[in-house]
């Protein structure tokens, strides 16, 4: 038995990289005295001034994001929305970080139903909500946004095409949770892009009143915007 272990103490973790990026940014804000509503450096900038690279930085920038410290607004950068302390930050993105693994189990179970029952009971008015979403989505992307509103709006007209009210108020119920998935799911490099296409395959199979296809082409899409950073 290892002598830590004897004496009742745990092992150190060491701190994630994202973690210590959060940290130093948390100082910058704080040594600048900034104040919510302001700006933050512009991304290029401040990773020049944490030596780390953009891809990197980002990954702190979304944990930062889900947790409401600060708001990133298309075409003009991350605002500052409030000023919390360091440890409470830290304990909040450990908090996110063990639970994303059950919000991942909740959406396989549900939104797969949901997609098959939608391919089975689809209205035309229920595909047209799911065209205008495929299609609010890459607006977004071709805006250089991420397109996280087409995304809330594609996956909410798949539940109403389903037609069930108990899974809509089941999937009401954990849409806080799924945001912070989302956010950070699509905060990924490439990933807006790559979610947008398994949408469109989704929607292909519900068109054609496949559920089994449907089923399987949300699985699979809940597997890939699953794949985050965090959980590496």
């Amino acid at each position: 038995m290892e002598k830590t272990a004897r004496l009742g103490l745990e092992r150190v973790t060491r701190p994630r990289l994202y973690e210590q990026l959060v940290e130093q940014i948390l100082a910058y804000i704080e040594s600048t005295q900034m104040r919510p509503g302001d700006l933050l450096p512009a991304e290029r900038d401040l990773a020049e001034r944490l030596g780390v690279s953009r891809a990197t930085l980002a990954q702190a920038l979304v944990a930062l994001e889900v947790l409401g410290v600060i708001d990133v607004q298309h075409g003009t950068g991350a605002v500052l929305a409030r000023r919390p302390s360091v440890a409470s930050v830290i304990k909040g993105l450990r908090e996110h970080r063990s639970r994303l693994p059950e919000i991942v189990e909740a959406r396989s179970t549900l939104e797969v139903k949901l997609a098959a029952l939608a391919a089975a009971r689809r209205t035309d008015e229920d595909l047209a909500a799911i065209d205008h979403a495929l299609d609010v989505m890459s607006r977004e992307i071709n805006d250089g946004d991420r397109g996280t509103h087409g995304d809330e709006l594609f996956h909410q007209a798949i539940t109403g095409a389903a037609h069930s009210g108990v899974l809509a108020q089941l999937m009401a119920f954990i849409a806080e949770m799924i945001l912070e998935t989302r956010m950070e799911s699509l905060g990924q490099p490439g990933r807006p892009e790559q979610s947008l296409a398994s949408h469109r395959k989704i929607a292909d199979a519900i068109r054609a009143q496949d559920s089994e296809a449907a089923g399987e082409a949300m699985l699979a899409h809940i597997e890939l915007v699953s794949d985050v950073e965090l959980l590496r």
